[in-house]
């Protein structure tokens, strides 16, 4: 019976300008391990410290989790930050190992990649997964919730290359039981013309914050229409909570709060392992990017709001009152 892959595992490494890897590729190599051989696929913008590929420090930690070689894809002169650039990347790179599988964390961007190089291999692609394993068929076989999380489904995906995009939160990050010694490989791209027509015009570096990023983070508060704009209470919870401030797409378009707040069908996905809605109804389209949490919390005035259908607990009140009092008392038990 066939449990493994018999042709590496690719992962994208999201890691920052400074080299440092994301907190969810350690969940994706968790993932890639039980599928087959692992190989981490390195991309970085030329003129950063990253562009050489992972430091010492950085090769250790994916050697603790099993990873076998890293391909740096050198890109030239082309902008790395362009999803048909990085697309081609990967493909060729798919291409050149005999890549089984292709595993990136399923953020926007990445999901724009996951399927240019879907069109470009003819590869099988899932998006916002929850989990991927191999049948006793030898085919990668995708978890992923439909229909605003009232269907868990099974993709099986029947091509030479599968490409899954996993939800942060998926699994918890475990070591490898022995650690490796990854090679490291350079892979010069010739990216095509067309990939680089487009243009980075402008960047704008995210605020700097001790928050978490909100599709990685493990406890998530929200909020909605209730708050009325007023998202003080919400954000003093998550910080007593280490958490990360997330809202409905009304709070968004009202202008209470940036458009990267947005959890939603046509927002930001999340799973984390807490989540905290306040003021939220529960609309089915706010529902279908955080009904994969892992513990539900609800805090609304109206006990006919849709929200508490889904919610492990619910609290009838004033999310002005609530709140407050709950960061309180969490101060006072963390001493």
């Amino acid at each position: 019976m066939t449990t493994t892959l018999t042709g590496p595992v690719l992962v994208l490494l999201d890691h920052a300008s400074t080299g440092a890897l994301r907190t969810t590729v350690l969940e994706l190599l968790t993932i890639a391990r039980s599928l087959g051989p692992v190989h981490g696929a390195w991309v970085a913008a030329a003129g950063t410290p990253a562009a050489a590929g992972p430091d010492d420090a950085t090769l250790a930690q994916l050697g603790e989790h099993g990873v076998e070689a890293v391909h740096v894809l050198d890109l030239g002169s082309a902008d790395a930050r362009l999803s048909p650039v990085v697309a081609e990347g990967l493909t060729a790179l798919a291409a050149g190992t005999g890549a089984a599988a292709l595993l990136l964390t399923s953020s926007f961007e990445n999901k724009e990649v996951a399927a240019r190089v879907g069109v470009a291999a003819r590869a099988g692609v899932v998006v916002d997964a929850s989990g991927a394993e191999v049948d006793d068929q030898g085919r990668v076989v995708a978890a992923k919730t439909v229909f605003a999380g009232t269907w868990t489904t099974r993709c099986a995906i029947r091509t030479a290359l599968a490409v899954v995009a996993l939800k942060a939160n998926s699994v918890q990050p475990v070591p490898a039981d022995a650690a490796t010694v990854p090679a490291i490989e350079r892979l010069i791209v010739a990216v095509s013309e067309a990939a680089g027509r487009a243009s980075v015009v402008e960047h704008t570096e995210r605020v700097a914050s001790d928050r978490p990023a909100l599709g990685e983070a493990q406890v998530v508060v929200v909020g909605g229409r209730g708050t009325n704009g007023d998202f003080s209470a919400v954000e003093e919870l998550a910080d007593v909570l280490g958490g990360a401030v997330g809202a409905t797409r009304v709070a968004t378009d009202e202008g209470w709060i940036g458009h990267d707040a947005q959890i939603g069908q046509t927002g930001v996905t999340i799973a984390p392992k807490l989540y905290i809605g306040a003021g939220v109804s529960g609309a089915v389209h706010h529902r279908g990017g955080m009904q994969s949490s892992g513990t539900i919390v609800a805090v609304n005035s109206d006990p006919e709001s849709p929200i508490f259908e889904i919610a492990d607990y619910g609290i009838v009140g004033d999310l002005f009152t609530v709140l407050p009092q709950t960061a309180a008392e969490l101060r006072r038990l963390q001493g």
